[in-house]
């Protein structure tokens, strides 16, 4: 399930990219890149977990933007002197998928969610984005630890 999940996360990463910096409208941009990943090799692997990692990118996607606002709120708080207009398409994504999976998804453990993003950021970004995501996500676990929430 480890491999699907990250597959997901991957998958609504892509979604996001191209709905948010390449103005893709939304289904088109979940149709393409459903049709086109491989889903890190799970179609021919696992066809059935393959699905499982499509619908959930769906939901990670179709979370992220239906709570964008929400999303980019906590991420212009937290990260100080770099709105999310300002950050890199690929990170202020990344961050997105984090902060839904840590506010909505009971099942992923929020340093999961955590873990994941750094990894996507490193993969997708630069090393420096790595420390960024992690930055950022840091201090939301912390003020959520602060006020009992954690």
């Amino acid at each position: 399930m480890k491999k699907a999940r990250r597959a997901a996360r991957e998958l609504a990463l892509n979604v996001l990219y191209q709905w948010d910096a390449a103005g893709v409208p939304f289904e088109e941009a979940l149709e393409t890149a459903v049709e086109f990943s491989d889903l890190g090799g799970l179609r021919t692997r696992d066809p059935a977990l393959a699905d499982q990692a499509i619908e959930y990118a769906r939901v990670l996607a179709t979370g992220v933007r239906n709570k964008i606002s929400e999303l980019d709120s906590h991420i212009d708080r937290l990260a100080e002197g770099w709105p999310v207009e300002r950050q890199p398409a690929v990170d202020r994504n990344i961050l997105r998928i984090a902060l839904y999976e840590i506010i909505y998804v009971d099942s992923v453990p929020p340093v999961v969610a955590v873990d994941e993003a750094v990894e996507l950021a490193k993969k997708y970004s630069t090393a420096e984005s790595g420390k960024f995501v992690n930055g950022v996500l840091a201090g939301f676990l912390r003020e959520k630890e602060e006020k009992g929430e954690a």
